[in-house]
């Protein structure tokens, strides 16, 4: 830390010497704080590489595979076990190389230098990191630097923009005595200040504490838990039901094993997670390319099911930066224009302040000449207003002032229309601002400038296409109610207000349209009670300020310009511009829903029926009708296979979708009879009519469940009739090679005994018949019980 002599002094020490400025902390006291509370920062915490790839292997469908595989070993079916293996190590890289393209474009985002601030130890100013500051510190704030920690002010005065941690969207004049908080922008002044907070104990590293502490499980860890549990429940007891009667008809052990190996391996969701896990990386890749980075994977499907919308105001909802909105004149033969000529040769050009900057640039584009200004007076914090001195028309000296209405009135006389009007305004939500001309002694009140932070040009299209798609949305802002009410009412957003310190303990999204006056932790509270109510809630936000409930929500979304700690935050960051992203995530979300959805009631039905037909085909030939061998091939062929379902074409509905096992599963038992009655017909005929042996029975059965399979999937992938939609041209692909590979096999006889080639011609002929029946049904069940409404 070493003394500055080049950058500017403070204000004490430009007026002759260090009066009033206290000498700081010493260098030892300073130590012996910083030892105490910890460096001025809020520590990420980092997940180790390895830890966060070893959560791969650790959910309900890699236990069971993990289970698979050491049973496999134990028996000595090492072929088998290596095939199980490598469709768990496929699933996990998947995710690993996902997630670690996310990570790393978020690294790219968060890359900033590190933040310094300029402070006195000693008697002696110099500029260090601010993480070395502690409380106590004496520090100085200056025109464009960042508020290093909490502080109280105690000379000088500063404007600050808190929009990023508070939600005001208006800068904030804070004088001796206020306090700033860390990570505010000096948009003017300077002060010299005394460090009160550091580190996790700021208002900044109170909201990361609530980051920290957020957390909801993911729809797709409770389909994938609630699929497991239905086919355990249902399979377990098949599985027992098969060893009992093995035992009863006199097989060994040695012929039991085998068996109840097929019988698990069977009921094994084996490509369950490779379909989530390839669904949500093509649908990213999809989003990247319209400027949307997956930070999460699970946040895709989330996206799916949101039925609320909370959206921040400022910077989200509006463009954050302030601009005219209304222009009263008051005076007689005064029009707008005027006003804003006015007012803007009574403002600085050197784009600093955003006032200034905001009426300038209104003035620009008007048609008539600026005034020619004589002398220019930069806005006075204490006095609370601008002036300048112009020209008039016939020369002479003009005086214009522009600031509070408060301070203005001091100068000039507010009529009973001027104070009105003023009121209006600031109940419309305007942040107002007065302007008077005239000679010194005889000014009077020319007009009155309303300034608010515009609301984007897609803020109301937005919400017009999400109500469109059954999505509700609800506006969280740290406004005033005023301001708030305002900017609801130019984006189309109607329904009542809630005002600051009324929000009730269980709150609906039906209940308000607005929050205004809210807080982070109010925001977290917010979207849990939603959720609480049975809603799917997604959070759109920008700031420091909305970090909490971007983490709660099932769906977090941070917009381009959000600060590194909301993008940090989020499932989903926009990484352009405009927020045509949120439409385009939900649209994506909902498509691949459909193609996860479709997949596992294809998956149930055919993993269920398969156990059954193992144990039918028990008590029909009293063999085993599958061998831990036969099973790795029907699982190879078949499930991966079906992974290319991630890859198909998917309409998204317009509506929010969810995850319901029960009427999935109710859905899936009919449509299971039909299967089996298929399968078990073919065993029959196999069996007594054409009179196979053992071994052929087990080649006919692979083959017969393959080719259902295939057909299953097929006429599954579709709500309406199978002619409905064309499959993806990667999907009929992989259902062609893989019913190639499976009948290659069968007729050549290898890893199995041969087939006649009849018998594969008629299963081909077969399969076309059940499919159609199936699509029947398939039909009028869906019709009967949808799958997939919230």
């Amino acid at each position: 830390m070493k003394p500055d002599t080049t950058s500017p002094r403070p204000p004490s020490e430009r007026s002759g010497g260090t009066t009033g400025v206290p000498r700081g902390l010493s260098k030892e006291e300073a130590a012996r704080r910083l030892a105490e509370t910890g460096p001025n920062e809020v520590v990420a915490s980092e997940e180790h590489p390895v830890r966060r790839a070893l959560h791969h292997f650790w959910s309900p469908v890699p236990w069971m595979l993990e289970i698979s595989i050491i049973l496999e070993l134990a028996a000595g079916e090492r072929l088998e076990a290596a095939m199980v293996g490598t469709l768990l190590l496929i699933n996990v890289v998947l995710g690993i190389v996902q997630e670690g393209r996310a990570s790393a474009t978020l690294s790219l985002l968060r890359q900033r230098l590190a933040p310094r601030a300029r402070l006195r130890r000693d008697g002696a100013w110099s500029e260090a990191p601010a993480s070395v500051l502690v409380p106590g510190d004496i520090i100085q704030l200056s025109l464009g630097g960042i508020v290093p920690a909490d502080v109280r002010l105690l000379s000088g005065s500063v404007l600050l923009d808190q929009s990023m941690l508070t939600g005001e969207s208006v800068a904030v004049d804070q004088e001796r005595g206020a306090t700033a908080y860390a990570g505010a922008l000096v948009r003017r002044g300077e002060a010299i200040a005394e460090v009160v907070a550091t580190g996790p104990r700021t208002y900044f590293g109170r909201t990361a504490e609530l980051v920290r502490t957020a957390d909801i499980e993911s729809s797709e860890q409770q389909a994938v838990l609630g699929v497991v549990k239905a086919l355990t429940t249902v399979n377990m007891t098949i599985v027992v039901a098969i060893v009992a009667y093995a035992y009863a008809i006199g097989m060994t052990v040695a012929q039991i094993v085998p068996l109840v190996l097929a019988a698990l391996l069977s009921a094994v969701p084996v490509a369950m997670p490779a379909v989530f896990t390839l669904a949500a990386t093509l649908g990213a890749r999809r989003l990247a390319q319209q400027g949307v980075l997956l930070a999460r994977l699970a946040a895709l499907q989330e996206a799916a099911m949101i039925d609320v919308l909370c959206v921040d105001k400022t910077g989200t909802l509006t463009e954050n930066s302030l601009g005219v909105g209304r222009v009263i004149p008051l005076a007689e033969g005064t029009g707008e224009d005027a006003v804003l000529t006015a007012a803007a040769a009574a403002s600085s050009a050197d784009g600093q302040d955003p006032v200034d900057t905001a009426i300038r640039a209104a003035a620009s584009r008007l048609d008539g000449p600026l005034m020619k200004v004589l002398r220019f007076t930069p806005f006075d914090p204490a006095a609370k207003m601008a002036g300048a001195t112009v020209a008039g028309p016939d020369g002479e000296a003009i005086h214009i002032a522009k600031g509070s209405p408060i301070a203005i009135s001091a100068l000039a006389r507010f009529s009973p229309e001027a104070e009105a009007a003023a009121a209006s305004l600031s109940s419309a939500g305007f942040r107002v601002l007065a302007v008077a001309a005239g000679k010194p002694g005889a000014m009077a009140v020319i007009g009155l400038i309303g300034l608010s932070d515009p609301p984007r040009a897609d803020s109301a299209p937005l919400l017009r296409e999400l109500r469109t798609l059954g999505i509700v949305p609800v506006m969280m802002t740290g406004d005033t109610a005023e301001t708030a009410s305002t900017v609801a009412r130019a984006i189309g957003l109607d329904g009542p207000v809630c005002r600051p310190g009324g929000i009730p303990r269980q709150a609906g999204p039906g209940d308000y349209a607005v929050y205004a006056g809210v807080f982070p932790e109010d925001k977290f509270k917010l979207v849990r009670a939603f959720q609480s109510e049975g809603y799917a809630v997604g959070m759109c936000g920008d700031g420091a300020n909305d970090a909490p409930a971007l983490r709660q929500a099932q769906m977090g979304i941070a917009v381009s310009s959000a600060t590194d700690v909301a993008k940090s935050a989020a499932g989903l960051v926009l990484t352009e511009p405009g927020l045509r992203g949120i439409l385009a995530c939900i649209e994506e979300g909902r498509a691949a829903f459909r193609r996860v959805l479709t997949f596992t009631l294809s998956m149930l039905v055919n993993k269920s029926v398969t156990l059954i037909v193992m144990g039918g085909g028990l008590v029909m030939t009293r063999h085993a009708v599958l061998t831990p061998l036969l099973q790795a091939l029907w699982m190879l062929t078949s499930d991966i296979a079906m992974m290319a379902r991630a890859g198909d074409r998917a309409k998204p509905t317009p509506y929010p979708n969810a995850w319901r096992i029960r009427e999935l599963t109710l859905v899936a038992l009919p449509l299971g009879s039909v299967k089996l009655a298929y399968v078990m017909t073919i065993l029959a005929l196999g069996w007594f009519w054409l009179g196979l042996d053992a071994e052929t029975m087990r080649s006919l059965t692979f083959l017969t469940l393959v080719l259902a399979g295939q057909a299953t999937s097929l006429v599954l992938r579709e709500s309406e009739h199978v002619w409905h939609s064309r499959p993806a041209a990667v999907l009929l692909a992989a259902m062609v090679i893989a019913a190639t590979i499976a009948t290659g096999l069968a007729w050549e006889g290898w890893f199995m005994a041969p087939l006649p080639g009849r018998v594969v011609v008629a299963l081909f002929g077969a399969s076309l018949g059940y499919g159609l029946v199936l699509d029947t049904v398939k039909v009028a069940m869906l019709r009967w019980r949808p799958v997939d409404r919230r």
